[in-house]
């Protein structure tokens, strides 16, 4: 773990820093918010019937109130479920390969789906540095984690 952890701190990650991956996001979303979306975890968790309907309307095809009152953004919630889509097939024996054809197995993407989960994971120094990097690489973005 120290060493994965050293390397994400240095930015060493299959997809690039990623500090600088969510930034590039955050800025296009702000400079084009009717073209790109910006979800923050935290924020699908603490209201994902909300987070749906925000979606839907971002799509361009917001819940109609016939399917508000019969339930359908709820239902979407279900199907996208963390419990949903960690038990699907693909998920569970799928394999990803982003780079050099290093195999990744989909497994690896999910732990819990837990806020806060990462303290099962990381100490409180290691948790201290990586706030620290993440706020020294965002500062004046606007963009907070």
């Amino acid at each position: 773990m120290d060493a994965a952890f050293g390397m994400f701190c240095e930015g060493f990650s299959p997809y690039g820093p990623f500090w600088d991956h969510c930034l590039e996001y955050w800025r296009e979303s702000v400079a084009r918010p009717s073209t790109v979306l910006f979800l923050k975890y935290e924020e699908i968790k603490s209201d994902p019937v909300q987070v749906a309907r925000k979606l839907a309307e971002f799509l361009g095809v917001p819940f109609t109130p016939e399917e508000e009152s019969s339930g359908v953004a709820q239902e979407v919630v279900k199907l996208c479920s963390f419990e949903k889509l960690t038990s699907l097939q693909v998920n569970q024996i799928g394999v990803v390969r982003p780079r050099n054809n290093v195999r990744l197995s989909n497994s690896v993407f999910y732990r819990k789906g837990e806020v806060g989960d990462w303290v099962n994971y990381m100490s409180q120094e290691m948790a201290e540095k990586l706030d620290s990097i993440v706020q020294h690489k965002l500062q004046g973005s606007g963009l907070v984690f």
